[in-house]
This record gives C-alpha cells, sequence and structure tokens, in this order.
C-alpha cells in the first residue's frame, strides 16, 4: 500500500488500535488527504510540566506527527521516511482538560530524497497554541 492508504486506514479506526504514541498523550488521527494530515487531542494530567501546565512535549509530539503523517502520504508503496529535524515555536500555554485542540499538517516540498512540512497546533479558541516544521528523508529500499 502507499503512504496514503496506510494513513487513510488510521481515519476513524478504533482509538485503541492507534499507534503507543498517541494512546499515551491522548491525541488520534482525524483527517488525510494527499499531503495534508489533521490530528485532534486533548492533553491532561498525563503530559503536565511541574508549573502544571502542558509539556512542551505533548505539542511538539503531536507537530511532529503530523508533519511526518503528511509526509507519509506522498510516499509509495515499499518507501519510509525518518525525521530529520523538527522545530517547533510555541506561542501560548496549553492548560490541562481545556478542550481538544487540533493540528493540522501539510507538506511544503516534496523532492525524492527529502520532505518538508509543516503544521499548527489551534486551540479550543480557535487560537494559534504553536506552529513548526519538519525535514524528512525518505527511505527507499535497495535495489
Amino acid at each position: 500500500m502507499s503512504g496514503l492508504e496506510i494513513m487513510r486506514r488510521g481515519v476513524g479506526a478504533d482509538r485503541a488500535a492507534r499507534p503507543g504514541i498517541g494512546r499515551s498523550l491522548n491525541f488520534w488521527l482525524v483527517e488525510v488527504d494527499d499531503g495534508r494530515v489533521v490530528f485532534e487531542g486533548e492533553p491532561g494530567a498525563e503530559s503536565l510540566n511541574p508549573l502544571g501546565i502542558i509539556h512542551g512535549g505533548w505539542t511538539l509530539t503531536v507537530i511532529d506527527s503530523a508533519c511526518g503523517c503528511a509526509t507519509m502520504t506522498a510516499l509509495e508503496p515499499g518507501v519510509s521516511y525518518t525525521t530529520l529535524e523538527t522545530k517547533v515555536n510555541m506561542t501560548r500555554a496549553i492548560k490541562p482538560n481545556s478542550g481538544v485542540y487540533r493540528c493540522e499538517g501539510r507538506l511544503l516540498a516534496r523532492g525524492r530524497q527529502i520532505i518538508t512540512s509543516e503544521a499548527a497546533v489551534r486551540g479550543p479558541d480557535g487560537k494559534l497554541y504553536a506552529h513548526g516544521t519538519s525535514t524528512c528523508m525518505v527511505l527507499r529500499p535497495k535495489d
């Protein structure tokens, strides 16, 4: 299957069947198109930092996941990828149990060896909470 086909199987899937990172950090896939994915998540006590707000790692992980999965939609069967770099800017603190946050990831450039993407996290209030970019390396099987 292509990366897009694999990603489409995850939309609407039983939340218990989602990958471990999504289960442990409480986020899930809700939309997939060619070059675009959307995750939603509801950060809670499992993601608190010592100050009592959601740790930036939650936001970075959701952005990295959205960027990586947007990249995956561009891959043909038998091809995979790995993240080379993800950079995130936080713009607001996320409070625990404050609702469902939405992260949209989109491809920026599709190269044969390098794919770049971006993602943004918006809160239930529609405000921007974080944004970032990712660079992924395409891994092709050896002939």
